[in-house]
């Protein structure tokens, strides 16, 4: 039987391919690496360009402070791999180990890590969709598309969801100097994510920033003239905008499809894996060699009642890439647990917004410092008698002290008085989030439920 040594250097050997290659693939490779991994390392990947940075995209790049070729992640290291970009996987073998690619060409493997992340959910009109002025934005090309499209002085923008990257994309267009509509079928900007009491504050900054924001309200069709160019939005309300540049933001879909029939547990809201990254078959039963990391993801988080969690953040998908490369590498009693408490920020109309744990889950919030009408404060989730989550405008300082709330699972609301001791008291209001049941751009962070064969899917909290 081989001894503890023998098993860590076999784990070092062999070969392993990593199936996304975005900021989750590449930040694994180079753990496995620094972690000591010596064998074959192969990198997938469906564009042709090496590992570069997305948030930028939405903010200088459009803002033309910088090119889409110019946002290359740094290399923290050499991962000395093979690299196959371009081409897509379209299947996987997980009997024979094999991952097939779109070229007709097989990849074999002892371990396999997927981060295929997600891709922008496009225009569900296929004629409409195809449009000239007519955007996504989600990779390298559709930002050097959309600055150029900007970069040409449009007549209007109009910009279909409100999310944190609808949002981004209306400032953006707002500091260009460009007329910008944003339709939103929720009741505000941000709704889906942080709740209509933090919404409305959104919702007058956009306006205050000179967007026409129509809330309330679905994009119904997409008129093009005789060139096949669009030129006009209907809307649900009867109206019309006249508009020759429109963006498409409606959210992300899991990059998913090429693992249906494998066996693997994945569907549409990701890849169900353990905390320790490890991916369940469609049985429920957890693999040792196939791990998923980033966005495609969906774990268990023992913060939040062990619900999956998938997120779409750039610190996780660090996180869990770091996790999942040191797993792949342990033998079972040194593997370690993803715990990261979710954190994300945004950049728009000159306030920066950051939060902290899951606010999603809350169903109250307090405004525990500063003033909603200021735009400079901190909201915290509460969520069954516990902090969840906290939000901050412009009050980023303060976040490390409500994560430390969020870790220790401390009451809600929380029982020291406010840092500004305001004489009229501050009460837990409803943080006002849309029915579940009603489809939203959503939040940043998708609560899907316990079990990875459960095909429900629950977005909280719940009215």
């Amino acid at each position: 039987m081989a001894g503890n040594g023998a098993l860590e250097q076999l784990k070092r050997e062999g070969r392993i391919v990593v199936v996304g290659a975005s900021l989750a693939g590449l930040r694994a490779a180079e753990t496995l690496r620094d972690k000591g991994f010596a064998g074959e390392l192969t990198m997938i990947g469906d564009e042709p360009y090496e590992p570069y940075d997305r948030p930028p995209l939405s903010k200088s790049v459009l803002l033309g402070k910088a090119s889409a070729d110019r946002t290359a992640l740094p290399r923290l290291r050499s991962v000395d791999a093979t690299w196959r970009l371009g081409v897509p996987a379209s299947g996987l073998d997980m009997a024979a180990r094999r991952v097939r690619l779109a070229d007709g060409d097989e990849v074999p493997y002892d371990r396999l890590l997927i981060a295929t992340g997600v891709r922008a959910r496009r225009w569900p009109h296929e004629g409409e969709a195809a449009l000239d002025g007519v955007f996504v934005l989600r990779g390298r090309d559709d930002g050097a598309a959309l600055a150029r499209r900007l970069a040409d002085g449009p007549r209007r923008v109009l910009v279909i969801g409100a999310g944190f990257t609808g949002s981004e994309i209306a400032s953006a267009c707002r500091e260009r100097g460009h007329a910008v509509t944003v339709a939103e079928r929720g009741g505000a900007p941000l709704v889906g994510a942080l709740g209509g009491v933090v919404g409305a504050v959104a919702a007058e900054l956009q306006r205050e920033h000179g967007v026409d924001l129509r809330t309330g309200v679905m994009v119904t069709a997409l008129d093009g003239d005789a060139a096949g160019r669009v030129r006009a939005a209907q809307l649900s309300d009867g109206s019309s905008v006249d508009t020759d540049v429109v963006v498409v933001s409606l959210g992300a879909t899991r990059n998913t499809e090429w693992l249906a029939g494998s066996g693997l547990g994945a569907g549409p809201r990701g890849i169900a894996c353990d905390a320790g990254c490890r991916a369940f078959d469609i049985r429920g039963i957890v693999t040792d060699d196939i791990y998923a990391a980033g966005d495609v993801a969906r774990c268990p988080h023992p913060l939040f009642g062990y619900q999956f969690l998938s997120l779409e953040h750039w610190g996780n998908a660090v996180a869990q890439a770091e996790i999942a490369a040191h797993n792949m590498l342990s033998d079972s009693v040194d593997r370690v647990p993803h715990m990261e408490v979710p954190a994300f920020w945004s950049s728009q109309f000159g306030i920066n917004i950051k939060s902290v744990g899951v606010p999603s889950m809350g169903t109250e919030i307090l405004i525990s410092q500063g003033s909603l009408e200021s735009r400079r404060f901190v909201g915290v989730y509460g969520y069954q008698g516990r902090v969840i989550g906290a939000v901050a405008f412009d009050q980023a300082r303060w976040l490390p002290f409500y994560q430390e709330l969020i870790e220790a699972t401390a009451p809600f609301p929380p029982t020291f008085a406010t840092v500004d001791r305001r004489p009229d008291g501050q009460r837990p209001m409803d943080a006002d989030f849309p029915d579940p049941s009603v489809p939203s751009h959503g939040p940043t962070v998708t609560v899907s439920g316990y079990s990875p064969a459960d095909r429900r899917m629950t977005f909280a909290p719940a009215h």
